[in-house]
């Protein structure tokens, strides 16, 4: 039997996407997938006629026009708008921080009111620097948005993300935090944003029709392995020190465990995403899933809904890997690995988990497109 041209290890947007690239180029492609479904974490399953984001919320956003109407043309997708709302101790605020924001936190109602208690508290933090850098995230928070915004919005929503407090984390991790003196809602500055219609299980099977797929086998723990025997060439979306079978040692994850229930009411919380930014409620959001695809009087139609309760946790083996912890361990030993990657000549290493980056989904599918395929 002819051998491959590509074994492709993984199913979500990177793989998928490179398949369906490679097969358009006339080469023979197998994907692997450890899951018995396809899409990785962008797969949705259906509970009560209502798609659920199974892996957590998925928002494509993109000002990448060639992207955009790449993805368009295996699905069309809806004109939702992420507009997250926070939850602080039982009241609500608007997010991003936008004049909706600081009207709701102070009663301001002009950009110039907004932007002067803003920078009085800048002030106050720059000051007690005196003259030094910020060493971690609570001081760099400061620096950037003031004492209120932190405390209420950003302090204990992100000790509840990393499992740390925000004096133990490195201030890298809020670099800039967005601030807009207009009453604008939108959380993303994308021109493109929606869901696909129908979910993004349809964006998958379009993008590996065709393709000779493989689900329920892991990869690593296969005869193909040996993947030599079968194909010229492999891409690996799977993590990267298990690759090398953590000759250096293992990265660090953080991750997120869903509670997931169906309640008895057409509309639970109005929106598709509410952030809990307090630590009297121990998950970070709630998501209700129908609000992703149904609008107005489709929300009624619907007599139940689906609302997951997210936990943002350490990783343990087992589990699903989400994001990176990038702090001074992790990042060395990344690059170690990333140095023995490198050598690889007929290896692709591509996506979160081969690359140990966190990316949105749009850059994902921008990267393969501008891959050269052999």
């Amino acid at each position: 039997m002819k051998k491959l041209d590509y074994m492709i290890v993984g199913s979500g947007l990177f793989g998928a996407t490179f398949a369906y690239r490679a097969r358009q180029m006339g080469k023979r492609c197998r994907v692997i997938e450890k899951r018995s479904h396809t899409g990785g974490n962008v797969y949705c399953e259906n509970i009560e006629g209502i798609r659920v984001h199974k892996y957590g919320a998925h928002i494509f956003h993109s000002s990448n026009k060639e992207v955009w109407d790449f993805v368009n043309s295996f699905v069309p997708f809806n004109r939702y708008t992420n507009s997250p709302v926070a939850n602080y101790r039982g009241k609500l605020y608007s997010l991003p921080f936008n004049m909706n924001t600081f009207n709701q936190l102070w009663g301001v109602l002009t950009p110039e009111q907004a932007r002067a208690r803003i920078e009085e508290q800048r002030a106050d933090a720059v000051a007690r620097l005196n003259g030094r850098e910020p060493q971690n995230l609570e001081e760099q928070a400061l620096t950037l948005v003031g004492r209120d915004i932190f405390e209420k919005l950003i302090r204990e929503y992100t000790e509840k993300q990393w499992g740390r407090k925000c004096s133990e984390l490195p201030s890298f991790i809020i670099r800039r935090l967005p601030v807009r003196f207009t009453f604008d809602n939108n959380y993303f500055n994308d021109s493109f944003q929606g869901i696909p219609i129908g979910g993004y299980n349809r964006l998958i099977e379009g993008l590996l029709d065709g393709v000779e797929l493989i689900t329920g086998v892991d990869f690593l723990k296969s005869d193909y392995r040996d993947w030599t025997r079968y194909a010229d060439r492999l891409v690996y979306t799977g993590a990267l020190d298990e690759f090398y079978g953590y000759r250096y040692g293992r990265l660090d994850w953080r991750t997120v465990l869903f509670k997931t229930r169906v309640e008895d009411t057409p509309n639970y919380q109005g929106n598709a995403v509410v952030n809990y930014t307090s630590h009297d409620r121990p998950y970070t959001r709630i998501i209700e899933h129908k609000h992703f695809e149904m609008f107005g009087q489709e929300v009624y139609d619907c007599p139940r809904t689906v609302v997951s309760e997210e936990f943002s946790t350490e990783y343990k083996e087992g589990m699903e890997p989400y994001y990176p912890v990038n702090d001074e361990r992790n990042n060395g030993l990344a690059d170690r690995y990333r140095s023995l990657a490198a050598k690889e000549e007929n290896v692709v290493f591509g996506g979160r988990l081969a690359e140990y980056k966190y990316y949105d989904m749009a850059p994902i599918i921008e990267k393969v497109m501008a891959m050269k395929i052999l």
